[in-house]
């Protein structure tokens, strides 16, 4: 944009467009002229390549990360009377799945300010809540910041070993203690120690949705890292399985044997309805294969932030990397000082009226009326209603430019000294 042009002259600057190019396109019309286009060999492939990707054993593709994560629970033999840990902080699919198991989330808050892992729960505030009911822990990459699945792997050995715990449930006794399932639909991409986000926690699932950093439009995919003491290849059919009914055979499987009786099948267990078609494959195919640059791409956007925003007071910038991580840059959450929090709509209606968009991620879970009715409570989970207050996710996609982020910036400290200095809320 030529920063001479008035704000009601430059063009608009979407919060997060889906990245649709002209390879895409023609992967989804060859798919829609080969005549399959359920699940068959585009899925399979995409899933073998997001293997490679991640650094995983097994890839089991879906139609959401919602359905992916109510088929593990479901194998993981997760109901009533048990307890998955989670955060406050999170978008709401992270829980319902876990209600429409009929088991408890059990929440926690965010550490105090001068102690938080960027907006991601900690494993000191998840320590102290395991029980011998608890047995799923699900932390969430927020932003795309991932958690060290690995320490908290480990940490969970050695809880499950001091403290006895058993369970009797064929899959969970396999394992030996709560699984580590972790939510990550905003992290592909991530590092942890140079691997790569889903390589470490037991299972990893991913979002596709349309505004991640690779979409499928709708889908995800969950990635197997479990202990040698699973067969990954029967896991990984098992699950795909759970996707279709939880029937024996797919639509390829039949297909590939028609004529011989092929079509007989058994449904082994009720399952749902959550397959990748191999329309959506073939999106994330082309995706994946360009994602290297743009995540390069998003990480250049997210550093032009950081430098433009590093002279604007009231503002910080969300935590990218360390010693050990980096960020995948699905979000880039801003957080304002308490003097700002009151004005935020005001500060995100002046970006608005500029052609800027903007979002909040996330209202904490005990803010939302589904949960309130449940007994959740936002007094008991202050630091995350706290960090909520004062958040704006500001907008970071491929087809933006550093000329863009410049004008965010600008826009956002000409909207803090407008406020300021008028009061407005």
């Amino acid at each position: 944009m030529d920063p001479d042009l008035a704000p009601e002259q430059a063009p608009p600057i979407g919060f997060a467009p889906p990245y649709i190019d002209e390879a895409t396109i023609a992967a989804v019309e060859r798919v829609l002229r080969s005549g399959w286009i359920t699940t068959g060999p585009e899925t399979a492939s995409f899933e073998r390549e997001l293997a490679s990707f991640i650094g995983c054993t097994q890839v089991v593709c879906g139609g959401s990360w919602t359905g992916l994560a109510g088929v593990v629970l479901d194998w993981f033999g997760v109901g009533p009377g048990d307890e998955v840990i989670l955060p406050a902080y999170t978008y709401c699919a992270t829980a319902n799945v876990v209600l429409h198991r009929g088991a408890h989330p059990v929440l926690v808050d965010l550490p105090p300010a001068a102690d938080r892992d960027g907006l991601n729960i900690t494993w000191d505030m998840v320590a102290p809540l395991l029980t011998s009911r608890t047995k799923v822990v699900m932390p969430v990459d927020i932003g795309g910041w991932p958690i060290l699945n690995g320490d908290w792997k480990g940490a969970l050995e050695v809880w499950s070993r001091e403290s006895g715990f058993t369970s009797d449930h064929p899959v969970q006794s396999l394992l030996g203690r709560p699984l580590l399932l972790a939510d990550a639909a905003h992290a592909l991409g991530a590092q942890i120690d140079g691997q790569q986000a889903g390589s470490q926690a037991d299972i990893s699932i991913f979002s596709f949705h349309a505004v991640k950093n690779l979409t499928t439009a709708e889908g995800g995919a969950a990635a197997l890292s479990l202990p040698a003491s699973f067969h990954a290849e029967e896991v990984q059919r098992t699950l795909k399985s759970l996707c279709l009914h939880g029937q024996s055979k797919d639509a390829a499987a039949k297909f590939k044997s028609s004529g011989t009786g092929g079509w007989r099948y058994d449904v082994t267990r009720p399952g749902y309805k959550c397959n990748m078609t191999d329309i959506q494959a073939a999106m994330g195919r082309v995706a994946l294969e360009r994602y290297p640059e743009d995540l390069a791409h998003r990480n250049a956007l997210a550093d032009a932030y950081d430098q433009g925003l590093a002279e604007i007071q009231h503002v910080a910038s969300p935590v990218r990397s360390d010693d050990r991580r980096r960020s995948a840059d699905h979000l880039y959450v801003v957080q304002l000082s308490a003097l700002l929090c009151s004005h935020r709509d005001a500060i995100m209606g002046h970006l608005g009226t500029a052609g800027i968009a903007t979002n909040v991620h996330f209202p904490p879970l005990p803010t939302l009326s589904a949960y309130r009715e449940r007994g959740y409570d936002p007094a008991d989970t202050p630091e995350s209603v706290d960090a909520y207050a004062g958040a704006i996710s500001l907008p970071i996609h491929r087809q933006m430019s550093t000329r863009d982020v410049q004008r965010v910036c600008r826009t956002l400290a000409q909207a803090i000294s407008t406020v300021i200095s008028t009061g407005t809320k």
